[in-house]
């Protein structure tokens, strides 16, 4: 069942030396705030992701260090290590190092932070990254899409600055811009149905009630051809503009609470029943669409959750490795390190 056997840090962030043995399913790290306890999550999803959920690297070194180490061991006799000197990071693997980490070495991660309980009344960009984040994990062709889509549109902001532009000088960048959007749509909806299947009946189990949720995409599915011709009419308006108006980069999620929105019909409570739905959805669809049991990160959220809610968190991510921070001790559980 485990991934990680230990996390060794040094220069990491607040850490100069700092050592975690993960032999147990559930690993419990206590601390006061500010004690680094994050911290030690951001260094395993950096190594099982390739990258950082908080910052870049020149914000991880420890103040007045020159470089910072992490490495991980993993329970099937591989080490990752990752340096960073300050102007290049590079990942080493059983010996063999790279500037990436591989894509067949990376691993799936569902990561739970404090701000998921408000990512209903969180701003669209913050809903955007979130579940591009996951269907990235889900889909490899889905990052790469938006890789693409990204660079694109940026070649195309920056043409749109300049006012003497043609919509001729736009045509390529429209019709990249047309192709991984559509692709990007399409995959949206498809990955939020699988999504909707399950969360009225997971929510119900958590909440004990018969309400229903679901999610909803707010943006514009069509093919390519109807992409391109959006962006071709706009044209006017966004070099009036200088900007893109129209594409998956501008597009929505919003979450439905008894055919409402639930930002303004779901409590509290409801909304942070309804991303426990969402978070152990996410686990599901990463073990079946990887083949590999996600690692579960849970970063000092106890706080914002009763004990109830605290036992069905742990219960129902109780088949995966889980590395829990927190403030206190939640639901009688065995402190592993203190900060």
């Amino acid at each position: 069942m485990n991934v990680i056997k230990k996390v060794s840090l040094r220069n990491f962030r607040c850490h100069n030396e700092f050592e975690l043995d993960c032999d147990r399913p559930t690993t419990l790290i206590i601390g006061e705030n500010g004690s680094g306890k994050t911290s030690i999550l951001e260094a395993i999803y950096l190594a099982l992701r390739g990258k950082s959920f908080k910052g870049v690297d020149k914000e991880i070194i420890k103040r007045d260090a020159d470089f910072y180490r992490a490495e991980i061991d993993l329970a099937d006799a591989q080490k990752i290590i990752i340096r960073f000197n300050g102007s290049k990071k590079e990942f080493e693997i059983d010996g063999k190092k790279s500037l990436r980490l591989p894509k067949k070495n990376r691993y799936p991660v569902v990561l739970f932070e404090p701000d998921n309980i408000y990512l209903i009344k969180s701003s669209p960009s913050r809903r955007r990254d979130y579940f591009d984040e996951l269907f990235k994990q889900i889909d490899d062709s889905y990052g790469v899409a938006l890789s693409k889509y990204n660079k694109a549109l940026k070649q195309r902001n920056d043409l749109l600055k300049n006012e003497d532009i043609s919509k001729d000088d736009l045509f390529s960048w429209n019709v990249m811009c047309a192709n991984y959007g559509a692709i990007i749509a399409r995959k949206r909806v498809e990955y939020l149905f699988r999504i909707n299947e399950d969360i009225t009946d997971i929510y119900r189990d958590i909440a004990k009630n018969n309400d229903e949720c679901s999610i909803k995409y707010l943006g514009e599915v069509c093919d390519e051809n109807k992409y391109l011709e959006i962006l071709e009419t706009n044209f006017q308006r966004d070099l009036y503009l200088g900007h893109t108006s129209f594409g998956v980069h501008r597009d929505d999620y919003e979450f439905v609470f008894n055919d409402k929105k639930a930002d303004g019909s779901a409590s509290r409570g409801e909304m942070r029943c309804i991303i426990l739905a969402l978070k152990f959805i996410e686990s599901k669809i990463l073990e079946k669409e990887t083949g590999k049991m996600p690692v579960v990160l849970l970063d000092d959220i106890f706080s914002e959750l009763d004990e109830m809610r605290q036992k069905h968190l742990i219960s129902n991510f109780k088949k995966y490795q889980m590395i829990i921070t927190s403030t206190t001790v939640p639901v009688e559980m065995r402190v592993d390190k203190e900060l």
